[in-house]
């Protein structure tokens, strides 16, 4: 027999709480539909190669598909000379497919390390029909930058954000559950751990190791775990002394299933109200340390890279500006999401 205050979506039970929750949410429109317009822009990028590529999708040559975007090809294949994979831009190479089929290209015919050499302008070129947005100094389409960009800049910031919000939920619950000389120690460390200057150990260590997504993340993870512990903390200390903790300590129940399964539930709520935010510190991270170019290695897609070459390229104004709309309409779309998750657990907003 069910409980006949739940319903069912999708086969997954929904608490009134919850449901209470979704509707204060979706309540807030500028928070709901921003949320449907990041998910768009970033599904599209994570299929940028399908979008953006120097690659065909799909070459059909003597009655037999070839695709490319998945499997390298030499030249031969095509009935060309060279072992080497197939230049499907060189003019020679396509006409030696359409002699015998035909090819598929994604909107934009450039990747983000593609440099176009038949452009009718210096580099950084203007806006034309084959660059949508121009090209930068080293004659690279914006378009397919901004859209790998997106995307490396989003995946950074999510996986930045679920590693440190781990990270500061297990530390605030042990300094808050624990209390005492666990508490005082901790924090000691976290007040001089915080202090240390974060930039300046970027530098230090960009001099000896070559900076990578992985690199970036693990010194980023480092610092950032700190931002949650506070609000973890502060819940751990108010609940750990309820009646219902009392009763479980009573009963014996270990330490490790009343802080995560009974207290964690109620401190999630002030925390999950800051990851858009956490979210969008995280990518303006990146950026900040890709624009000071201590960030990805260099020729990655990166939206701070493509700052910096609008500041040294001022008689270029559609670097600047791309890079700057693109990160202004990521960053905004986040915080109205943030502001709508903060709506949906406010307790003062009731269901009608």
């Amino acid at each position: 027999m069910e409980p006949p205050a739940m319903d069912k979506f999708l086969g997954i039970r929904i608490t009134p709480l919850t449901r209470r929750r979704l509707h204060n949410f979706r309540r807030n429109s500028r928070g709901f539909w921003s949320l449907w317009i990041f998910l768009g822009l970033f599904l599209m990028t994570l299929g940028s190669e399908f979008l953006a590529n120097d690659k065909p999708l799909l070459v059909w040559f003597d009655g037999s598909p070839h695709m490319p975007v998945f499997v390298i090809y030499p030249e031969t294949d095509f009935g060309g000379e060279f072992l080497t994979e197939a230049d499907y831009r060189d003019p020679f190479v396509e006409e030696l497919i359409e002699e015998k089929g035909w090819i598929l290209w994604p909107p934009v015919r450039f990747s983000f390390d593609t440099i176009n050499y038949e452009l009718d302008h210096p580099a950084p070129a203007p806006p034309s029909l084959d660059n949508w947005l121009g090209t930068d100094d080293q004659g690279r389409d914006v378009v397919a930058r901004l859209m790998y960009g997106f995307r490396i800049s989003v995946l950074f910031g999510l996986t930045l954000t679920i590693f440190s919000t781990v990270v500061g939920i297990a530390a605030g619950a042990v300094q808050g559950y624990f209390g005492g000389l666990i508490d005082l120690f901790t924090q000691r460390f976290m007040e001089i751990w915080s202090s240390l200057p974060t930039l300046y150990l970027l530098i230090i260590l960009a001099s000896v190791v070559t900076p990578n997504f992985w690199w970036l993340l693990g010194i980023m993870l480092l610092f950032s775990w700190m931002g949650l512990v506070g609000v973890v903390r502060a819940e751990f200390f108010r609940a750990r002394n309820f009646d219902y903790v009392r009763a479980a300590r009573a009963l014996g129940v270990s330490n490790r299933v009343i802080m995560f399964k009974h207290v964690l539930p109620n401190a999630m709520v002030a925390t999950l109200t800051f990851l858009p935010f956490i979210l969008s510190g995280s990518i303006t991270t990146l950026t900040s340390l890709d624009f000071l170019g201590f960030g990805m290695p260099p020729g990655s897609a990166s939206l701070g890279e493509l700052l910096n070459q609008g500041k040294n390229n001022l008689q270029a104004p559609w670097l600047g500006i791309s890079a700057f709309v693109t990160l202004s309409i990521m960053l905004s779309l986040l915080v109205f999401i943030g502001e709508a998750v903060r709506d949906a657990f406010d307790p003062r907003k009731t269901f009608r």
